[in-house]
């Protein structure tokens, strides 16, 4: 559960990795770096989300590399949030003294995190203050596959011998003799250490404490913008500072998880790289953040979406940051994977599935962008009108679903249902707009989508909606998002019968819920997951449509008191222990947290649109 100020506990590692409850997210809108509760940061990508990995200590312990800065005796540690801030403060306690880590990806002085530009400095600033006691702090850089190290002015070059293409520069306040020093520190000391990348910082200013200042600075200003006023309020505004740490300040895209390969569950092979951006992913993450007054960030990602389909020719499910086809999935075989789990994936082989939902995604999208009165390039209409014909035609088609199941194609609801909401919405803004094209045509075939989806996937015996147009009864927690999106209206006899069915036959326990039962609904993967966080908060917003209201309050609680001590929550639960797993933190949970508490808020406040 979210603490703001959270007690001292022990440092715990399993097979030596340190739980994924203890580790914070720091980033800059270009990258991003998990810093563990003892001090350490076992991941960081440079100079990209979607690059190679500098530090994957995360995925290996003895061979990923890590930039340590801890107490070799260390007994207790706590870890919190500079309000309103990605800021993060690590204490470490040890048998003598204490120490307070500050750490951040640095951004620039005045930065304005609402534009759609870069505003971080290349630097991780890394600070650390004795408040009581003395302490011997030891401080490591290690990058994956070695480091060196030789005097360049006020700091080290430091060659990752992996990465020859990266510059990297490590300044100090104290010398610094090689990528590993122990330094002897009494109350009030500093120690303060500046990594930097892209260019050589050797002759300009060394200011640490100015610069984890500015970049306070600029998340406050940007979260002066926040306009939600809920239940769980401290939780969803760290849930929207989390999605903004996920997502691309320069190009408007947006990646699922900044990780790769943490397993769900720990010792299976549902091991995916999700430092991609997904139409969907992000689709859903930019409609959450235009609800609580962030419309900016949506604005962006229209832009780039629409940029990516025309350079990629058809639309894919996901693209790089930089709009271009993900690259192949491949296994690192000198990796042994998070606690063991091998493989450990890069690039991701989901990227060019069939998945029919992307043009309801999209169109869904560009009709929230012109509700304000915003002006439509003819160009721009052709490109989305092109989209409302594809799903007039490719609902007919198998496809993956959203779950990218790696078996054979199906026709499923949930793929339907969001080629209704793209025919839906392009007629939409035609008939608003006054443009052209066929509306009638497609708001007729929205309609036959809504009553197929109703009859075709409904079973009779199982009194449930089917994942799929056949029936056959299987459920898929998806169906949940049909009300969401307005494909069937939420208290349909039929929909609320199947979300009673999924609350009960899908459940995990305690207010989980699974995507679906595998023995029922085959993926081509072997074992089975633990519970998808996103689903459940689907269930939130199913009882607040049905008004439920006690009950959705109630189930959001739970899910909410699941976040770490920093509000971080990751894709899964694992149902037997609590524990998080998959890849962390997740955009989608983040965004369960923002979309179901606006709901609850309306609900309280007596809107019911």
């Amino acid at each position: 559960m979210l603490d703001p100020d959270p007690p001292f506990r022990p440092v715990r590692r399993r097979d030596g990795y340190l739980p994924l409850e203890d580790l914070g997210l720091i980033g800059d809108g270009a990258t991003a770096a998990l810093v563990g509760l003892d001090g350490s940061i076992p991941w960081l990508c440079l100079p990209r989300f979607d690059d190679e990995p500098l530090l994957c200590g995360l995925l290996d312990h003895a061979r990923g590399g890590q930039f340590a800065l801890t107490l070799d005796d260390l007994r207790a540690a706590r870890q919190f949030y500079e309000p309103d801030t990605a800021v993060l403060v690590t204490e470490l306690q040890g048998p003598t003294g204490l120490v307070r880590i500050t750490d951040a990806l640095a951004l620039r002085a005045g930065a304005d995190l609402s534009d759609d530009a870069g505003a971080g400095r290349a630097e991780l600033v890394r600070c650390a203050v004795v408040l009581d006691g003395t302490v011997r702090l030891r401080a490591e850089l290690e990058p994956r596959g070695g480091g060196q190290a030789r005097a360049l002015g006020s700091g080290l070059e430091v060659r990752a011998l992996r990465r020859p293409d990266l510059r990297l520069h490590l300044r100090s306040n104290r010398p610094l003799t090689d990528l590993r020093t122990v330094h002897d520190l009494e109350e009030g000391d500093r120690l303060d250490l500046v990594l930097s990348w892209g260019r050589i910082h050797r002759h300009h200013r060394f200011a640490p404490e100015a610069m984890l200042r500015d970049t306070a600075d600029a998340w406050r200003r940007w979260m002066a913008t926040c306009a939600y006023a809920g239940p769980q309020e401290a939780l969803v505004r760290r849930s929207v500072i989390t999605l903004k740490l996920c997502d691309d300040w320069i190009n408007g895209s947006l990646v699922a998880a900044p990780t790769s390969s943490l397993p769900a569950p720990v010792g299976g092979v549902r091991n995916w790289d999700y430092r991609y951006t997904w139409i969907r992913d992000a689709a859903y993450a930019v409609f959450a953040l235009r609800r609580v007054g962030f419309g900016e960030e949506a604005d962006a990602f229209l832009g780039w979406v629409l940029d990516a389909f025309e350079q990629s020719h058809h639309p894919r499910i996901m693209y790089t940051l930089g709009g271009a086809p993900v690259p192949d999935e491949i296994a690192d075989a000198e990796l042994e994977g998070y606690r063991r789990s091998a493989p450990v994936r890069w690039g991701n082989g989901a990227a060019d599935q069939r998945q029919h939902d992307v043009y309801g995604e999209v169109l869904d999208c560009a009709d929230q962008w012109l509700r304000p009165g915003r002006e439509l390039q003819p160009a721009l209409w052709s490109g989305l009108a092109e989209l409302a014909q594809s799903a007039a035609t490719m609902w007919r088609q198998p496809d993956q679903g959203i779950w990218e199941v790696r078996g054979e194609g199906r026709l499923f609801t949930y793929s339907a249902g969001m080629c209704h909401v793209a025919l839906d919405r392009a007629a939409a803004i035609g008939d608003r707009l006054g443009l052209p094209g066929p509306m009638p045509r497609w708001r007729a075939e929205a309609e036959k989508l809504r009553g197929l989806i109703l009859d075709q996937s409904w079973d009779e015996t199982a009194q449930c909606l089917s994942e799929h147009l056949d029936g056959g009864g299987s459920l898929d927690a998806s169906l949940l998002a049909l009300p969401l999106r307005r494909v069937v209206p939420p208290r349909h006899p039929r929909m609320a019968a199947t979300t009673a069915a999924i609350a009960e036959r899908l459940s995990a326990g305690d207010g989980l819920v699974y995507r679906y039962l595998h023995e029922r609904s085959p993926d081509g993967l072997p074992g089975d997951e633990g519970a998808f966080l996103l689903c459940s908060f689907w269930l939130v917003d199913n009882l607040v449509l049905q008004g439920h209201l006690e009950r959705a309050e109630d189930l959001y609680a739970s899910l909410c008191a699941r976040a770490s001590p920093l509000g971080l929550l990751p894709e899964q639960i694992d149902p037997s222990t609590g524990t998080f797993i998959g890849n962390f933190p997740q955009a989608f949970s983040h965004i369960g947290i923002i979309a179901s508490g606006v709901n609850l808020a309306r609900a309280r406040a007596g809107h019911t649109g």
